[in-house]
């Protein structure tokens, strides 16, 4: 795929029915409803003032931490998973997604928003992700996002999207990653790598993000491949030290 910035990977000439994600408890989602449903997140994090230039911190490693990743970038924000507790300090830092449970866990900005996902929110002021993934607009404007803009961070190293999809080519050249090939996602998404291998990198080969959870087959039946700097069941293993950055 001739893919210029990670936005490219979410078009909607991209959208069928092959499996593109698979969550912890085993449920598939297809290639259509990821592109839509992350446009509909990157409509609704507008509204809770994710824009280009800000950066939006990202709680959880499932489906809607996913979605929120997917929003934030077709709105040109970076990024951090798992971000500090206190993050008063982030002159840049605009929205917090989280669990809503874990909302009030986290020190923010003065005008940053919260933003909840699971149980409905009771706080004022805090927006439900999850009710404004089903309300949002199924489309997104076009986009003419520049390779040289920031993507991820973990608070020390930022990377662009032209840096991610050169080192996802490297993963996919050197592992022969392809179509259809499930990757196992066994390292924190708090890591750059862990995200450019275990997310991007099997998007850009059409094949399929598997996220960690309680094992209920082999592990050739979770996926081929696993994203980790440790021993895996899976039969290959990419390692974080093999992704880097130019």
């Amino acid at each position: 795929m001739n893919a210029g910035t990670v936005d490219d990977l979410l078009t909607r000439e991209l959208r069928d029915d092959t499996i593109a994600l698979v969550d912890a408890t085993g449920r598939e989602y297809d290639y259509h409803w990821l592109c839509t449903t992350s446009w509909k997140a990157g409509n609704f994090l507008r509204h809770a003032g994710v824009r280009d230039g800000v950066s939006v911190g990202v709680v959880g490693n499932g489906p809607l931490a996913l979605l929120a990743f997917f929003g934030t970038t077709l709105l040109e924000g970076t990024t951090r998973f798992d971000p500090p507790r206190d993050l008063t300090d982030e002159d840049d830092f605009r929205t917090l997604v989280a669990p809503v449970d874990r909302l009030a866990d986290y020190e923010l900005p003065r005008g940053a928003q919260r933003v909840g996902y699971g149980d409905e929110p009771d706080a004022p002021g805090v927006h439900h992700f999850d009710a404004g993934l089903w309300s949002e607009n199924p489309s997104f404007p076009p986009l003419s996002i520049d390779p040289e803009t920031t993507i991820l961070t973990d608070g020390e190293r930022t990377v662009t999207h032209g840096q991610v999809l050169e080192a996802v080519r490297e993963i996919l050249e050197e592992y022969d990653l392809g179509a259809d090939d499930r990757v196992v996602v066994r390292a924190p998404l708090s890591d750059p790598r862990t995200v450019v291998a275990g997310v991007i990198a099997p998007l850009l080969a059409k094949g399929v993000i598997v996220l960690p959870g309680d094992e209920t087959g082999t592990a050739d039946e979770r996926g081929s491949y696993a994203v980790s700097s440790e021993s895996v069941p899976e039969p290959n293993r990419i390692d974080l030290e093999a992704v880097s950055f130019r």
